[in-house]
């Protein structure tokens, strides 16, 4: 999509601080932290939303989970623990249509979310 802002960030369109790159997926950090360590792991392949993810998806979405493990432990959270969350849709707060998980940590988190 040529206006989706996550594609212009993977097409070099608009700057961002890219922590894990590979073929399939793109991890950066978002440009508005909710925790010490906050950041947006997306596929490579513009995805407006879990709605649109489909069995051939799969390889892609294993390596979204697996890229947010790698982010998790590069960023130094991965010992005490760290949220991975996708929003969908409005009700889910999904503020960019483009599949993308966040993973957070550097705090403790609270349940139920707010």
């Amino acid at each position: 999509m040529d206006e989706c802002i996550f594609c212009r960030i993977l097409r070099g369109e608009i700057p961002a601080d890219v922590v894990y790159r590979d073929e399939h997926v793109t991890a950066f950090r978002d440009i508005e932290p909710m925790a010490p360590v906050h950041v947006l792991v997306i596929p490579n392949e513009h995805l407006a939303s879990m709605q649109d993810v489909e069995e051939r998806h799969e390889p892609t979405m294993g390596r979204l989970l697996r890229a947010a493990r790698l982010v998790a432990e590069s960023e130094g959270v991965s010992e005490l623990g760290y949220r991975v969350t996708i929003n969908t849709g409005r009700n889910g707060n999904q503020l960019v249509p483009h599949v993308h998980l966040h993973v957070m940590g550097g705090r403790v988190f609270g349940w139920p979310p707010g």
